[in-house]
């Protein structure tokens, strides 16, 4: 596999990105380690979550595992902050990141982490009390490179002259709601911008909560997992035509619909790797094919036309 660097950091790995938010949640800790050990196993490397995942959980598992395997210098550790662990405890202030990574670092049982992300835009705190204690923590050597999460163009223009003008560590990496189905948050200025300044962007809901996998194709179908309640206001006029067109490129290359649609995020320009989570080995096969499998530029343009 060809491997994306993470904007202008020194963190390369292949296109795809395991998501933590399974952690405790759909995958309890034994099976969590079942499931990462194939995903190394395919020779990938970064793994995404989130303090706020199961409030602690997920960190506290990927550190367990790491703890096992004793391989932490052998993968990526990409987590956030800012979103609510509990009153008080939330947002992107100096003095909660001075908090927010301790924390962190104690469930991972690590010293760093690779890639520090801001979960969320914080309106109450400038932007440069943020740079400038993220700027601190790499200084510190607890943390390699920061990313954020559902920040807008304007946003991250803005957070990046001020890492500019006060020559502060710089957002090296974006992470919006992208695949097939949900476009119009990136696509347009935020895509642009992206890749005019070489931010990697490494989306979440890459497979639209389990949608774009064919699995859900009417209500009675939604009981088949915890994510089916989420189901309904995919299946539109819209969400039918993608499943329509991703049935036709199965159809011609025998992957399956996951596949085809992280075959599709990685073709999009400024991708660095799509976010995707699974829950058996099984699955976790499957989404290695998709960040091998190339599609025809006919088969883009045609998975694309349907989710216009």
């Amino acid at each position: 596999m060809t491997q994306r660097r993470l904007g202008r950091t020194d963190l390369s790995f292949e296109p795809l990105v395991f998501g933590g938010n399974v952690f405790g949640w759909t995958l309890d800790e034994a099976d969590t380690f079942t499931v990462l050990d194939a995903f190394v196993e395919e020779g990938f490397t970064a793994i995404d979550t989130a303090n706020v995942y199961g409030k602690g959980k997920s960190e506290t598992i990927l550190g367990n595992w790491m703890k096992a395997r004793g391989n932490r210098n052998r993968v990526l550790v990409f987590t956030k902050l800012g979103s609510e662990m509990a009153p008080g405890e939330s947002g992107l202030t100096a003095a909660y990141m001075v908090k927010a990574v301790e924390e962190s670092l104690k469930r991972l049982q690590t010293d760093h982490i690779d890639l520090y992300q801001s979960h969320r835009p914080d309106p109450a705190t400038p932007q440069a009390e943020t740079l400038e204690a993220y700027d601190r923590l790499v200084k510190a050597g607890k943390v390699r490179a920061i990313g954020a999460s559902n920040f807008s163009a304007a946003q991250h223009a803005e957070a990046n002259q001020i890492s500019t003008e006060r020559h502060l560590v710089r957002y090296n990496s974006e992470q919006p709601e992208y695949n097939l189905y949900a476009r119009s948050s990136f696509e347009g200025a935020l895509q642009d911008f992206c890749v005019e300044h070489e931010i990697g962007v490494i989306p979440y809901f890459s497979l639209a909560a389990g949608f774009l996998t064919g699995k859900y194709r009417s209500e009675a179908d939604f009981g088949k997992s915890p994510r089916g309640a989420r189901m309904g206001k995919y299946l539109d006029a819209k969400g039918k035509a993608i499943l329509a067109a991703m049935d036709k490129v199965a159809a011609e290359t025998g992957a399956v619909l996951a596949e085809i649609a992280l075959a599709w995020l990685n073709a999009q320009p400024g991708i660095t790797a799509p976010i995707a989570s699974a829950t058996s080995v099984e699955q976790l096969k499957s989404l290695a094919k998709g960040a091998r499998l190339t599609l025809s530029a006919g088969q883009i343009e045609a998975l694309t036309a349907a989710g216009r």
